[in-house]
């Protein structure tokens, strides 16, 4: 290429600054995925039984990456980006996000308190929400349903062209959610991984996955995890890792060497009172790579997740 080409170029300062910049930016997620900063390419893997809020966990991610940062004078907090969500398990409700986008959209225009009392109603469809940008953030939302690992490979290598038509349309694709449940993705591992590795390569995103973890030869949704129960008493205090907990790893290591970030989520015994007719689970989070000596305690609620102190 000539000098004079590449001085001028064929895009704008503005838009070479928000390329540059969404690829620098560290993705700062709500919690409790907000403890470490996470990076275009970063591949983080979401480890926990079943029910262990992952999936929901996933919704949340992808929520905030189809919002927009402000809206009409509301300020969301979004990341005005385009996310891919492959489901692997088959059971994804795309109503309950569809609602569960209705509500964020309703929360970011409404006080504190009107907040509470919507969270109380039980007739939600009175919420009144944007329906322009409930059409825009649809639209940033690609759902892929996988049956099968060869389904999956193939989904991933066509995603390629698909991301380079939204780029075509000047939408930004941040990040690729895969929520997994089976272990009969390992076959074509291998495989799988170069095509991500490649995707993240030509387009700089952030990858989340979900594993099952397992508990002897049984996957550990059909295992009881609460087999050695914490001391909570201070939940900055005391990790998982010095519990021991039953969780070995059955990825291969191609996998196991290619994530880069690592949350561990379990279900616990205890419920939180947040109304007089709601008690919501309460779980626990733990960082394990990077390693954090210290458990996060959260519910989950329809509009979002929320600690416990």
């Amino acid at each position: 290429m000539e000098a004079k080409g590449w001085i001028t170029g064929d895009e704008s300062a503005k838009e070479m600054l928000g390329r540059v910049l969404s690829r620098a930016r560290p993705f700062l997620l709500l919690p409790p995925l907000h403890r470490v900063p996470l990076r275009p390419r970063n591949v983080l893997e979401i480890v926990g039984p079943s029910p262990s809020a992952k999936t929901h966990l996933l919704i949340q991610a992808a929520l905030t990456c189809v919002l927009p940062i402000d809206w009409n004078g509301v300020h969301y907090g979004g990341f005005d980006g385009f996310v891919i969500f492959i489901d692997l398990d088959c059971r994804f409700d795309i109503f309950r996000f569809s609602h569960l986008l209705k509500l964020r959209l309703a929360s970011g225009s409404i006080s504190e308190i009107d907040r509470e009392q919507n969270n109380n109603t039980k007739e939600r469809s009175s919420i009144a929400y944007d329906e322009e940008l409930y059409t825009l953030c649809m639209r940033r939302f690609l759902y892929v349903r996988c049956y099968d690992s060869f389904e999956f490979l193939a989904t991933l290598k066509t995603l390629h062209y698909r991301i380079q038509k939204e780029k075509a349309y000047g939408t930004c694709v941040h990040m690729l959610l895969i929520d997994r449940k089976s272990h009969s993705i390992q076959a074509v591992l291998e495989t799988v991984v170069q095509e991500i590795r490649k995707l993240l390569l030509l387009h700089p995103m952030l990858a989340i996955a979900t594993k099952a973890t397992l508990f002897g030869n049984r996957a550990m949704n059909e295992a009881k995890w609460n087999l050695r129960k914490p001391d909570t008493s201070n939940s900055q205090s005391g990790g998982i890792t010095a519990l021991q907990l039953p969780y070995r790893e059955y990825m291969p290591s191609v996998w196991q060497t290619f994530v880069t970030h690592r949350i561990l989520l379990r279900p616990s015994d205890d419920h939180l009172a947040v109304s007089d007719d709601q008690n919501h689970s309460v779980y626990f989070s733990e960082w394990l790579m990077p390693s954090l000596s210290f458990l996060d305690k959260f519910i989950v609620k329809e509009t979002g997740v929320f600690f416990v102190a």
